[in-house]
């Protein structure tokens, strides 16, 4: 590592079957360099991993609108404008979010697709439980241990994996998740952002080269999505890793993650 940057705020956001343990080792990393690290839970999953799994019902009155209104009051309620990073479904609301002006930096870590995206066909595999049944939309659906290991965590072992699921996995938020589906068929929906916004904030995205939810195509196509803005806006491969951001060799991505949005003159480069 580099010489230390100054103290900032950082405002930590998870995606779909996650909770904010799931930056649990990015909190600690963050918060022993001296920067004041944030990571609220969606409206409503405030609960520990534990309680939500026996009632998931908070995250059927979920939607992408009350998910993103949440963090914007967090956000204008701060001194400052904070670094927002987001993991998959995060890394949406992170887009969203820069979009309103309401971060400094902004990255998406294994971001999920976005307006105008396509997913590929490894990402429909991880999502079918959850889209491959139209009657699930208000509903709250989990992943089996076997389907979380191919969605999150296909690199490792299925024992490391299933010790992550027992730790980290609770049921999704199906409306969310058809949402960011037909976003697609819903240029004005909940997921319309201005891609020509040229007063944004600098955007990142960070890509797994095993990533079986949010393949490296996601990012770079949503990095194209940016092509007419003439703000900064970056992309970053780490070959061999898989979605969940938290599997050995994470510090690498996580210190990347923070140099960039700091303002290292050396990663901005698209």
């Amino acid at each position: 590592m580099s010489a230390q940057p100054s103290p900032r705020t950082i405002v930590l956001i998870h995606g779909l079957w996650m909770t904010p343990r799931g930056w649990e080792h990015w909190i600690d990393r963050y918060s022993s360099r001296g920067h004041r690290v944030l990571a609220p839970a969606w409206p409503g999953m405030e609960a520990d991993v534990e309680q939500l799994r026996r009632d998931p019902s908070p995250m059927t009155r979920l939607d992408i609108t009350k998910i993103v209104d949440h963090y914007d009051a967090i956000i204008r309620g701060l001194d400052s404008q904070p670094i927002v990073m987001g993991h998959s479904a995060g890394g949406l609301f992170v887009q969203l979010l820069i979009d309103r002006g309401l971060a400094s930096a902004g990255v998406g870590v294994g971001s999920g697709a976005i307006t105008g995206v396509v997913p590929p066909l490894s990402t429909f595999r991880a999502t079918f439980p959850v889209l491959g049944n139209p009657f699930n939309r208000g509903k709250a659906t989990g992943l089996t241990a076997k389907q979380f290991h191919y969605a999150f965590c296909n690199t490792i072992s299925r024992e490391e994996s299933d010790r992550i699921y027992e730790r980290q996995h609770v049921a999704a938020a199906n409306r969310v998740m058809f949402q960011i589906a037909l976003a697609t068929f819903n240029p004005n929906g909940p997921t319309s952002i201005n891609f020509e916004n040229d007063d944004r904030a600098p955007l990142l995205f960070i890509a797994f080269g095993r990533d079986n939810l949010a393949p490296v195509k996601v990012g770079r196509h949503g990095v194209e999505q940016y092509r007419e803005s003439k703000a900064i806006t970056a992309f970053k491969e780490f070959s061999g890793r898989p979605h969940f951001p938290g599997v050995p060799g994470w510090e690498e991505v996580a210190d990347y993650a923070l140099d960039w949005a700091t303002g290292r003159p050396a990663a901005r480069q698209a």
